[in-house]
């Protein structure tokens, strides 16, 4: 196997990797090999972006203290990134205030564009690449290591440049009383696992207990109203920690789009989500319908995705895969777009787009740009294209790779929680040969 998979493969929680022999690590690379020829899938970087990356990480302090006359100075604001455990880079961080009418939640998202601009060979590989491609304990990368995991992670007690989501909730309703968009410089006070929230909501004693308790009943109330408006919730058992990620980063994406689109008045690369045909969402109801101990709600067919929602969370442990699938068979496929018309039918939001994740997605990069520069690529529409394109191929390559792991005796979930570790001895390997 090779060093990039070894990097990359991350244990979960409390569990050892996979164990393999030799010959199945050669046949699991050969696989890969040949799917990523299939979907132009680039692994290896060019000389010149890993060059210039390594580059953009020399004198790092000295840089971002130059730019505190130009920004936010948000280090003193308690900060933290919550994260798998096996993530390689923190993108993302989150800060909370309750005041007297309104809670003022900050999302902070690593200022990749600082770094990346439409003048390096590093956005133009990003371009060509279009998003980052995680198969079980394997990853192809939008952007250079050495880049996103360093002065684009947003690692503890380090000043970092940010790009900053500050916004005021009305306390009543959670809708947005103010939305301030900029860049910052931050100190992340702690990098937490899905895990180290869950036991701090749980410790009244422990550091940050309670910023997550209270970011926790805000994102808590978002996700009832989400659903309570007609959100589709396909995962109605996440744990709070992810819960808490999981609204956040749609609020602050939510409101980056509504700020381009109608506060500016630009162009950007909007997330669209097509329905399904009336039909096709009968079909689906009647499929769940079907199921052996599940139950659509009576009063709920008018409105499929309420229909969904409820169906969910009293259907047993057992059928929620078969009722996901049901769904999202029917689903049309969303696509990047520089107009939103249509919105997003399964958010059930009028606008919406992707801000949140700019070292893995081309969208967010792209977003970033028009936020900071107001101003719009020449070439929006073809990148639109691109990154739903390479979306496609990467899902696709994720796909056929995980039923090929499924053929030489893997556990695809097993592998992609606890990563691949490579024995000399086939004695040694969970699974050996091929």
């Amino acid at each position: 196997m090779s060093d990039n998979a070894q990097a990359e493969a991350g244990t979960a929680e409390g569990q050892g990797p996979v164990k393999i022999d030799e010959e199945l690590a050669r046949h699991l690379e050969n696989k890969r090999e040949d799917l990523f020829e299939k979907f132009e899938i680039r692994d290896e970087f060019p000389p010149e972006v890993i060059e210039e990356a390594e580059a953009r990480t020399e004198g790092v302090q000295q840089e971002i203290q130059d730019e505190l006359d130009e920004r936010e100075d948000l280090r003193d604001l308690t900060t933290w990134t919550t994260d798998p455990i096996d993530a390689q880079d923190f993108d993302d961080a989150i800060s909370i205030r309750e005041n007297e009418d309104t809670y003022t939640l900050w999302v902070h998202i690593a200022d990749v564009t600082h770094y990346v601009h439409p003048e390096s060979e590093m956005w133009d590989e990003a371009v060509e690449r279009a998003n980052t491609v995680y198969l079980p304990a394997y990853t192809m990368h939008m952007l250079p290591p050495v880049l996103a995991e360093t002065v684009c992670s947003l690692v503890p007690n380090e000043d970092r440049l940010a790009h900053t989501v500050e916004m005021e909730l009305d306390k009543e309703n959670l809708g947005y009383e103010e939305i301030d968009i900029y860049k910052s410089v931050i100190e992340s006070d702690e990098r937490l696992t899905y895990g180290d929230a869950e036991q701090r909501l749980d410790d009244p004693d422990a550091p940050l207990h309670e910023e997550n308790q209270l970011v926790f009943e805000l994102a808590d109330r978002m996700h009832e109203q989400r659903k309570e408006d007609g959100s589709l919730v396909l995962n109605p058992r996440r744990d709070r920690a992810h819960t808490i990620i999981e609204e956040c980063m749609l609020k602050a994406n939510k409101a980056v789009t509504h700020e381009l689109m109608w506060n500016r008045g630009v162009e950007a690369m909007y997330r669209v989500h097509p329905q399904p045909t009336p039909d096709e969402w009968d079909k689906a109801l009647v499929e769940i319908q079907d199921l052996d101990g599940v139950s659509v709600p009576g009063g709920s067919w008018d409105d499929p995705r309420k229909a969904v929602n409820a169906t969910l969370e009293e259907a047993p442990s057992r059928q929620l895969d078969s009722i996901q699938w049901a769904v999202m068979k029917v689903m049309p496929r969303a696509k990047y777009m520089s107009d939103p018309f249509g919105g997003h039918h399964a958010l059930n939001f009028d606008i919406y787009g992707h801000f949140t994740s700019p070292i893995r997605r081309l969208s967010d990069l792209i977003n970033h740009w028009i936020v900071y520069t107001n101003d719009v690529p020449e070439d929006l529409q073809a990148l639109c294209k691109r990154a739903s394109d390479k979306q496609k191929d990467a899902e696709t390559c994720e796909r056929e790779y995980k039923e090929f792991l499924s053929e030489v005796g893997l556990d695809a979930n097993a592998v992609n929680n606890r990563g691949l570790e490579v024995v000399d001895d086939p004695e040694d390997a969970d699974v050996a040969g091929y």
